[in-house]
């Protein structure tokens, strides 16, 4: 597959991991039928005769119910992986949160913060549903903006057609990104490694071409009035196998008197393994990265993803003590070029003063 662009072989290995899924779905069905079949044969046996050779009556024919069935199940697959991609990838919600912090400034109290993560704009095939899911995030109106990091999946020429959408995404008070794990390039080759520099250099000015802040281990202070408040930004940082080019010392190293501190990080991981030990006083840290696996069930109170079981926090806001962490769906989809009960998000945070 690797003469395709990413794009069609993302489709091509959805298609191929839909066949084998709905046929190895087909054959549970089907060997549960094969199990009744057999204990009625044997239950047959026992009562009506003493040998393999001249049962009476016919032969017992398969059960109609299981193998209609069977066909439901291989085609359940098939069914919701179309509807992901068909419906699912561009069906943008908007996602409302209220935190309350009492060390908020006068002149911040409201604050709207507005949330993106995890464009992966290599994955795209719906340039007018992405315009789409932009114009929705600017309706909103927020007071700033932040995007959480992967911005591509491996080359920074990715974003090159979307440039034009993305660098819309404006706010009165500016917008802040930081980078994500797959912006660094490291899960491609690459001819040398200044060719990878050169791409990671393409990919910060590609942030700078839209208009965005990024914040390479660094810090900004937004000031309205008198007060003041830290946005720090964080290279991508994350537990266990993931890369750690984050410095969160260095991006932290000025703002120890701002009164709230807003931290930008991609990896939620980042959060228990080192914010909460080693910054107790950043108020609230943004996250994307895990993309709620694209795959999950979010209704009333019952919320569950295969996410869950590599990620401790995976969607949405938590609270420890007094800080806060929220993780983002993600704005774009990865591998599977599409989504299924987990649609993807744009955050309006609204911050309160306590």
């Amino acid at each position: 597959l690797s003469e395709y662009g990413a794009t069609t072989r993302s489709f091509i290995l959805t298609g191929l991991f839909a066949l084998y899924v709905s046929k190895f779905l087909g054959i549970v069905v089907l060997f549960i039928d094969d199990i009744q079949r057999a204990v009625k044969w044997v239950a047959h046996f026992f009562y009506h005769g003493t040998s393999h050779k001249g049962l009476p009556g016919e032969t017992i024919p398969r059960s109609e119910f299981l193998t209609k069935a069977a066909l439901v199940a291989t085609s359940i697959p098939f069914g919701a992986m179309a509807y992901g991609i068909i419906s699912g990838a561009h069906d943008y919600r908007i996602r409302r949160v209220t935190v309350t912090l009492p060390n908020l400034p006068k002149n911040f109290d409201g604050l709207r913060i507005g949330q993106l993560s995890d464009i992966h704009s290599g994955s795209f095939f719906n340039k007018a549903a992405v315009k789409g899911g932009v114009e929705m995030m600017l309706a909103q109106k927020p007071d700033i903006l932040f995007f959480t990091g992967d911005l591509v999946n491996n080359e920074a020429s990715e974003v090159k057609e979307y440039i034009d959408i993305f660098n819309k995404l404006k706010a009165p008070l500016g917008v802040y990104s930081v980078t994500g794990n797959h912006d660094y390039g490291d899960y491609q080759h690459w001819d040398s490694m200044e060719a990878k520099r050169r791409n990671f250099r393409d990919l910060v000015a590609a942030h700078k071409q839209m208009h965005y802040n990024i914040l390479m281990n660094e810090h900004k202070i937004i000031q309205l009035g008198s007060d003041k408040i830290a946005i720090i930004g964080n290279e991508n940082w994350g537990a266990g196998r993931f890369s750690k080019y984050g410095r969160l010392k260095d991006a932290y190293q000025g703002v120890e008197d701002a009164s709230v501190k807003l931290l930008l990080s991609h990896d939620p991981s980042h959060w228990d393994a080192q914010v909460r030990s080693e910054f107790p006083d950043i108020d609230i840290m943004f996250a994307g990265h895990t993309h709620g696996f694209q795959f999950g069930v979010e209704v009333g109170n019952i919320k569950w993803s295969p996410s869950q079981y590599v990620y401790k926090q995976w969607a949405g806001l938590y609270q420890e003590g007094k800080q806060y962490l929220y993780v983002n769906r993600g704005f774009g989809y990865l591998g599977y070029p599409g989504r299924i009960g987990m649609p993807p998000e744009l955050t309006i945070m609204e911050l309160k003063r306590g």
